[in-house]
């Protein structure tokens, strides 16, 4: 009788103790780049396959591509804390002078 183990390898081939591997060329390059808020100025270093024709130079010394951004944790209103109120009195007046019922 085979049994099937949840805790056998994914990716084994049956009858082999080798494990597949990933096709080669196929898969974007994945690299250490910058991501730069263009709103704040912010700037922080993190692993992406987005490509940049930019280079820009960190306090590190080292030289990274540079992906730029309009909004990141730094100028968001959310994380900022920073929320804009609406005006929801003035809207709901609006709305109620445009749809009430003519008398």
């Amino acid at each position: 009788m085979y049994f099937c183990s949840p805790f056998r390898k994914i990716g084994r081939q049956q009858g082999t103790n080798t494990t597949t591997t990933m096709k080669k060329e196929i898969h974007p390059e994945y690299r250490e780049v910058v991501f730069q808020d263009t709103s704040s100025g912010f700037k922080f270093v993190t692993r992406s396959t987005m490509s940049s024709g930019e280079t820009i130079t960190m306090e590190d010394g080292k030289t990274y591509p540079v992906i730029k951004v309009e909004v990141s944790s730094e100028s968001h209103p959310f994380y900022t804390g920073k929320n804009v109120l609406l005006d929801t009195a003035g809207r709901v007046e609006k709305f109620r002078t445009r749809y009430s019922k003519k008398a």
